[in-house]
């Protein structure tokens, strides 16, 4: 399906008064710029789970680049830029290149949510080589490094950089023993690597594993099978979930043979945008993401709200649309956004991954944001989440980071 939208005008204008004063300032100047971007999803086939009590939003991701829309409207009026926001939606197994490559001069600007294979299908057609891709979903480390890709930048987060905040988190507490539960198949077998190599960055130890297995039906014999899972367990302070796909993790808590918090995909969980965000003004935005979908805000409504944020934050500083220097604009030193996180968030110009700050939840309140207090790095702290510098293998932004950043 293909679905069109313009921003409504907002009263009001976000940002300090300085930024106000600055805008007005600028109004006299403004020139006419008509900002077009697509909103490119692959749909997902919906997954084979035990429990279907939190199902996922059919806008997921949508509503953010919505609100995003509209939040560039509102200072885009002072402006005289004109944002719009094109939204097409495939089945699940859609062509997203061949869909890519129909959009023509409008496919500069896109928002891309797909999985790692699309992300790189369409990131490679010879008609986007200048084009400005974001990634609002795919999580997978490749991208980030050998299969990174110049003209594709990620609002969603790199797994690793959710992985390390929450081994920040165990650390402070001194939480330093961890059982592992991984669940079958790919995703939980990335995501307990993930795990692992994070634990190993932090120092934190895992003493057991154990493997959970889908012959079980959990919601019968949570009771009497997971005691019986984790009864091995050498002594630990929490256990690790890897579930990728929420599908086992919250037949664990409450279930285990010695009682001790249940982390990773339940429990305490590392996520870089939850309802339970309040400070910074996020209950601000948290309350105009509901007014305008009706739910909570979610971590990918959060990365295209961002990826929304970005380009119209560098249309207002560069007074252009196009997608190089858009580009060029955040990649360099003088690029940064407010996000609602405590810190501004900025572009790692090794590989094109957002940099932000990671809260680590609870069901009802916020537990930390990392990078905590005396985790430091020697250029920003938010870089001691996830592939830094020195350890990455993406070499198609050399240029870029020749500039300085």
């Amino acid at each position: 399906m293909a679905l069109t939208g313009s921003a409504p005008m907002r009263g009001g204008i976000l940002g300090s008064v300085a930024m106000v004063a600055g805008l007005l300032a600028g109004a006299a100047q403004a020139q006419d710029v008509k900002v077009q971007v697509t909103y490119l999803r692959v749909e997902e086939p919906p997954a084979v789970v035990l429990s279907n009590l939190d199902p996922i939003p059919e806008d997921r991701g949508i509503k953010g680049a919505q609100l995003g829309l509209a939040d560039n409207a509102t200072t885009g009026q002072f402006m005289g830029h004109a944002y719009a926001l094109d939204v097409v939606s495939l089945p699940p197994g859609g062509d997203a290149a061949a869909e890519a490559a129909r959009l023509g001069e409008a496919g500069q600007l896109v928002l891309t949510d797909m999985g790692l294979g699309d992300q790189l299908s369409v990131a490679d057609l010879p008609g986007l080589a200048q084009a400005l891709i974001f990634n609002v979903s795919a999580e997978d480390g490749v991208l980030r490094n050998d299969q990174c890709r110049a003209n594709l930048l990620h609002t969603a987060s790199e797994l690793r950089m959710r992985t390390d905040a929450l081994m920040q988190v165990l650390l402070a507490k001194r939480w330093t023993k961890a059982a592992l539960i991984e669940g079958e198949g790919p995703e939980n077998a990335a995501l307990a690597e993930a795990y692992r190599a994070s634990a190993t960055k932090f120092g934190i130890k895992i003493v057991s594993t154990a493997a959970w297995s889908e012959a079980g039906d959990l919601r019968r014999n949570a009771a009497q099978e997971v005691p019986l899972l984790t009864q091995g367990f050498k002594d630990h302070h929490v256990v690790l979930v890897a579930d990728a796909a929420d599908d086992f993790a919250r037949y664990i808590e409450h279930n285990t043979w010695v009682p001790r918090p249940v982390i990773g995909s339940t429990g305490l969980r590392a996520l870089t945008w939850d309802r339970v965000v309040e400070q910074w003004g996020a209950a601000q935005l948290q309350s105009r993401f509901l007014a305008l979908a009706g739910r909570d805000m979610g971590p990918r409504d959060f990365a295209a709200w961002v990826a929304m944020r970005v380009i119209g934050e560098a249309v207002t500083r560069t007074g252009s649309a196009d997608p190089q220097m858009i580009r060029d604009y955040v990649l360099s030193p003088e690029f940064e956004l407010a996000a609602f996180l405590g810190r501004p968030v900025s572009f790692r110009t090794w590989n094109g991954q957002l940099r932000q700050p990671i809260p680590v939840v609870n069901a009802r309140a916020v537990v930390g944001v990392a990078p905590l207090d005396g985790f430091e790095h020697a250029r920003n702290p938010l870089d001691s989440l996830g592939t830094d510098a020195p350890e990455s293998t993406c070499t198609e932004f050399e240029t870029a980071l020749k500039k300085g950043n």
